[in-house]
């Protein structure tokens, strides 16, 4: 059976991502992160390369995330960035080995019930400007005397989250990291700052943990940055084929809406990808993709299972042709500006009807 569309993962991509990760901020730490099922790539065998790559940790969003991980052997230290909500969360979490972000009061009361002979690790998350989750700035005192009351509990260190790091003129960047310190200055532990946009456009952010998501799948969150520039590959590959090839008089409209009109007499390809696959909706006419290696462009509206292009830069495209809708040579990055959005929702935006394959280390 020929599968309709294909995600291609290379996970020798990943490892070399994680390498560069490494050049750029060779002082720091590397936690992974590998939260929404490694950005759409595939948890587990994603955190299976990172792994057997020496990653020092994971990060996922939850507990339910981390069990994932456990249940298929995934040894590594993991770290639930929106911590546990629950008692019983905590009991697991400490069962699991698990780090514990901890960003409010109420989850020290949740932790504080715990037997006294848990061995809990656990971040503590302060708010430097972004206001999400984290502790106020102000707090830290009191949270010293938290850690100074448990001294079985293991501390991992102090993390905040950055707002507006993809943006380098931005100043409030610089604003948040001074907080940060400031507010820190004279606290034993280390310190987590750096997304990947941070640690890659705020050499003040690569301190003792960096946090990388997105360049570690090979993009850049940066448009000044091009992901090739700075050495990154693509890790995913996204591919359909041409179902069928017609031809067209000027004049006539293509698809629903009849959105597109022909302005000439030219050749449609329809390809067997739609938003039920995970090709959004919001993709404009002149959107790329590639068939047999040059570029061809959406003509009208995405629809549930199809799409269809302009293949007039592609006179000898036929049925069968692969297409590919982004990796390399097109990258996500790039694509998801025609649909106003960017490449994490790309990714996580991949149904179950995508067909996954892997390749380039261990799955």
């Amino acid at each position: 059976m020929i599968p309709r569309v294909t995600a291609s993962v290379d996970l020798s991509a990943l490892t070399h991502n994680l390498g560069v990760v490494r050049r750029i901020a060779p002082r720091s730490r590397v936690m992974a992160a590998v939260k929404a099922d490694a950005y759409g790539h595939g948890a587990v065998p994603v955190s299976r390369a990172l792994e057997a790559a020496g990653v020092d940790t994971l990060a996922v969003a939850c507990l339910e995330e981390a069990m994932a991980l456990r249940q298929a052997r995934i040894q590594a230290p993991i770290a639930l960035l929106e911590g546990v909500m629950s008692g019983e969360e905590a009991a697991q979490a400490v069962y699991e080995r698990l780090q514990i972000v901890v960003h409010d009061h109420w989850q020290i009361d949740l932790l504080e019930r715990l037997p006294t002979s848990a061995r809990l690790t656990l971040w503590l998350k302060l708010d430097s400007g972004m206001h999400r989750l984290g502790f106020p700035l102000t707090d830290v005192p009191r949270l010293r005397d938290v850690l100074a009351r448990h001294p079985g509990w293991t501390f991992a260190g102090w993390m905040t989250h950055l707002a507006c790091a993809d943006e380098p003129d931005n100043a409030f960047t610089r604003e948040q990291i001074a907080r940060f310190e400031a507010a820190l200055s004279g606290a034993p532990g280390p310190r987590s700052i750096a997304n990947s946009a941070g640690l890659l456009a705020w050499p003040q952010a690569r301190v003792d943990w960096v946090r990388p998501g997105l360049a570690l799948y090979g993009c850049s969150p940066l448009p000044e940055m091009p992901a090739l520039g700075l050495g990154l590959r693509p890790a995913m590959r996204l591919e359909s084929r041409l179902i069928a090839v017609r031809e067209y008089a000027a004049g006539e409209g293509v698809g629903y809406g009849l959105r597109y009109r022909c302005p000439e007499r030219m050749r449609i390809g329809v390809v067997s990808v739609g938003y039920a696959d995970g090709m959004h909706r919001a993709f404009r006419d002149g959107t790329p993709v590639l068939v047999r290696g040059r570029r061809a462009y959406l003509a009208g509206r995405v629809s549930m299972d199809m799409i269809t292009v302009d293949l007039r830069e592609v006179a000898d495209a036929a049925v069968g042709d692969p297409v590919l809708l982004w990796g390399e040579g097109l990258p996500a990055e790039q694509i998801a500006t025609w649909a106003d959005t960017l490449s994490y929702e790309l990714f996580c935006g991949l149904t179950q009807r995508v067909r996954f394959r892997y390749r380039g280390a261990p799955a």
